[in-house]
């Protein structure tokens, strides 16, 4: 009897919204002594880990996060437990992606700021577990940094990381300081905060293979973010820590990992499975800034190249978010100076793009990316922006690709789409796509 009625009460629970159930237990948290908040903390965690982005921002709005500071503030939470609820909070916005501005508008954002200021400033009894605690769930949540925080914070969460000890749950620990300096877009970083550590930790994992997939690709994230004002890094990141190689061996590994048209029964598995998708967008959504942001030509972007037309073929019956962040990948690199046009053809891209192309129903965001590529492939071979290509080189590569597109009646397909340009730059506000249709055509 009591069997029956557990499970009638697992089933209701169920059924109750994420959000309220959240809700329900943050209801509950004030009026806790410190070990029961700490099991409310799980509780509240595991919820955490379900919600969707609107979800999530329903829930931690200014209000909570003044109410946070409140509590700690009349001391009815301690900072201990305040950072064991907000690590997985930050955890689960930073990994899916989630824009969540109130924190650094909250009165708990100043608080730790100046928690973290003043701890770093003592001589004496300065609490290293507090003050990388407090760290790590300021770069989680804010969107914008402070040099000042980030003087600290970046060396703070590294000497996290370094600690290399291989136990699940330190394993754990590192995951999270590299998932939070992934965050921190920010290129103004000095470079002795952060090079020589950020080198170590990847090399170490070459040689050792001790993160997890997710550590890695965050680590590698930190890294490319740099590049924008940091030249001297391409030679780093190319040459000396192989990052092309390094990518297409994750990209490859989590395709392996991938059953897409297997129904996935066990949550376990199934989450298993989702993180491990997310990985693999956040691996593409590092490819942007490298190949807007890197010049420097290495062999090993063709097969960089090749490696997410995979990904994309993999994923584009099966999720039509990864499939849709390979296509914008492939757009930048249309124009990147570190890929050559030859690797844009060899690699498979074209096709993509064509096959795509011929179908009779579009989706409406597809078709300005379509339009796009071409028009970026085509400048770039009107002008020869390309320095290690000779004229010769270059009218044989044009009168490949023309070959091609003519053969699978592109010109046909892109004036069928440029018709409905009008509509949705209107829609859409779509700037930079040109109303000029021969701009979208490769002429010999």
């Amino acid at each position: 009897m009591s069997s029956c009625v557990d499970d009638k009460l697992i089933d209701e629970l169920k059924n109750i919204p994420v959000t309220e159930h959240f809700s329900e237990l943050f209801n509950e948290f004030e009026g806790c002594n410190k070990d029961e908040q700490k099991q409310k903390i799980l509780e509240m965690s595991e919820q955490v880990k379900e919600m969707n982005e609107k979800e999530f921002n329903s829930i931690f709005t200014m209000e909570l996060f003044k109410k946070i500071d409140f509590m700690i503030y009349k001391k009815k939470l301690s900072m201990e437990n305040a950072c064991s609820f907000l690590k997985p909070v930050g955890y689960c916005k930073v990994l899916k992606n989630f824009w969540n501005p109130f924190f650094e508008k909250s009165s708990l954002s100043r608080r730790f700021e100046k928690m973290i200021i003043e701890e770093e400033k003592k001589n004496e009894g300065k609490n290293e577990k507090i003050l990388a605690d407090l760290c790590e769930c300021y770069i989680f949540l804010s969107c914008s940094f402070t040099s000042k925080l980030l003087s600290i914070s970046v060396p703070c969460m590294l000497k996290v990381v370094l600690k290399k000890e291989e136990r699940k749950k330190a394993q754990k620990e590192v995951e999270m300081a590299l998932l939070a300096l992934s965050n921190v877009r920010a290129s103004e970083i000095e470079q002795e905060l952060y090079l020589n550590e950020i080198k170590e930790i990847i090399e170490y994992h070459q040689e050792h293979r001790n993160l997890t997939s997710l550590a890695y690709q965050s680590a590698w994230e930190f890294l490319i973010c740099r590049l924008s004002n940091e030249r001297s890094l391409e030679e780093v990141v190319v040459n000396e820590l192989h990052f092309a190689r390094e990518a297409i061996k994750e990209l490859e590994e989590l395709m392996k990992c991938m059953n897409w048209k297997k129904k996935v029964e066990k949550e376990k598995e199934k989450r298993r499975e989702e993180k491990e998708v997310i990985v693999l967008i956040r691996w593409i959504h590092t490819l942007y800034p490298f190949f807007v942001l890197c010049k420097m030509r290495n062999e090993g972007n063709y097969h960089l190249i090749s490696s997410i037309v995979r990904v994309h073929r993999a994923s584009t019956d099966n999720n039509g978010d990864l499939s849709f962040n390979c296509f914008l990948c492939f757009r930048v690199a249309a124009e990147s100076r570190a890929v050559k046009i030859d690797d844009l053809l060899k690699s498979g891209v074209v096709e993509v793009f064509l096959e795509k192309m011929q179908q009779t129903t579009l989706q409406e965001k597809f078709v300005s990316t379509y339009l796009d590529f071409f028009l970026r492939l085509s400048r770039n071979l009107k002008g020869n922006t390309d320095g290690e290509i000779d004229e010769a080189k270059r009218k044989a590569t044009k009168m490949e690709i023309f070959e091609k597109i003519e053969e699978e009646g592109y010109e046909d397909s892109i004036t069928r789409l440029h018709g409905l340009l009008s509509f949705l730059c209107g829609k859409y506000f779509l700037h930079g796509l040109s109303s000029n249709i021969s701009d979208y055509f490769v002429s010999i």
